[in-house]
């Protein structure tokens, strides 16, 4: 079972690597929405915002108003940024829930 610490290197990671490639996901995300992350087993949450392609402001705690929402359990959330879980696979089988609006989905599709 994954940890608080794990899952919050888990979203780290994947600021990094959007960060790394901030040019190219600037093209596929040209948005600005806030974010949150609900571990489930865990009964953690984390938020930020993604914007410019990056994820920015990353910090403990849930964002009730957030824009775009990802669910999940502490294994799939670390799975999913390792690469060892694919998302559109964990989202139709419900082992994640990513709450957004329809056209916020196809976007984060992009990235995903």
């Amino acid at each position: 079972m994954a940890t608080v610490e794990e899952c919050r290197a888990a979203l780290e990671k994947l600021a990094e690597r959007l960060a790394a490639n901030a040019a190219q996901a600037r093209e596929k995300l040209d948005f600005d929405r806030t974010l949150a992350c609900r571990v489930t087993d865990l009964n953690v949450a984390f938020h930020g915002r993604l914007q410019g392609g990056q994820i920015t402001d990353l910090t403990d705690g849930d964002d009730p108003r957030a824009k775009i929402k990802l669910t999940s359990s502490g294994d799939d959330l670390v799975a999913l940024v390792n690469g060892r879980l694919n998302v559109m696979q964990a989202w139709t089988s419900g082992r994640i829930k990513i709450d957004a609006g329809m056209m916020d989905l196809l976007k984060l599709r992009k990235l995903l």
